[in-house]
This record gives structure tokens, sequence and C-alpha cells, in this order.
């Protein structure tokens, strides 16, 4: 009894080790306007590709510039989901109805997401604006990043 109950824990341990190695990561950006006027453009983004990164990664030494020979242009995804979001402001100024908007329309992604499958496992954010006066332009990124068992 007790070598039945030994190989039985050792089997669930081999297999419970397996299944967390086939983990796999999927990235959702969502980039928002917060350009004046409602002139920007602001989307939530998923790519239906994936690329290996080492395809296009060079290593570089004092001794030795080995250099990947792909073009630039072979990084680009021509496979992704583009879901139109509102912009955070229009003529009258910040709109806050359209920030609930595209918080329901991410909300929504997400849930598929989960229901599909996926852990939201981080969520990280940034800004990009001069933040002067003189500034025209800015976004708003956020890259929500999950995980699912293969």
């Amino acid at each position: 009894m007790k070598k039945l109950f030994t190989i039985t824990c050792l089997l669930l341990l081999l297999s419970t080790e397996s299944v967390s190695s086939q983990t796999e990561y999927k990235v959702i950006t969502s980039v928002e306007s917060i350009v004046p006027s409602g002139l920007g453009r602001s989307r939530i983004i998923s790519a239906n590709e994936t690329k290996n990164y080492k395809d296009y990664t060079s290593t570089q030494s004092a001794d030795d510039k080995s250099r990947n020979k792909s073009d630039r242009g072979d990084i680009r995804v021509k496979g992704f989901d583009e879901t139109k979001l509102l912009n955070f402001y229009n003529v009258a100024g910040i709109r806050f109805q359209n920030i609930a908007a595209n918080d329901a329309l991410i909300t929504s992604k997400i849930n598929t997401m989960i229901e599909e499958g996926w852990d939201l496992a981080f969520v990280t954010s940034a800004v990009e604006s001069k933040g002067d006066k003189t500034d025209k332009q800015g976004i708003f990124i956020t890259r929500y990043i999950f995980k699912r068992n293969k």
C-alpha cells in the first residue's frame, strides 16, 4: 500500500511539473490617444502570429560583431486583431463617456480571454507625452500579459 501511494504521489508530481513547464503567454496592448480635439487613434491590438525573437537578435562583443541578416520589415506582424477604442479627448476636452466606453471594451476583451482559458498575469502601463503647453501628441499604452497552460 505504501508503494502504491508513493508511486501515485511521484506520478502526480511528475505530471504537475510537465504541465507547469508548458505555459504560454500572450500580450494584448491598448493604445489610447491623449491628443487634444480627438484627432488621435485609439485601439486594442492583439497579434495572431507568433515570432521567434532569436530570428531578430544579434550578439555583439568586443571581438566579434555577429549581425542578424534579417530585414527589419520581416519583424512586422500582418496578422493581428485591431479593436477600435474612443479617444480620451474631443473638441470640448476630456470625454469621460469615452473612457467608460473604452473600459467596457477592454473588460470584454479580458473576459473573452479568460473564457478561452487565459489568466491575466500582469498589467503594465505608461504615458508618452511631453506634458507642456506646446504638446499636441501623446498616448496612454497598457500591456495586458496573459498566460495559460498548453
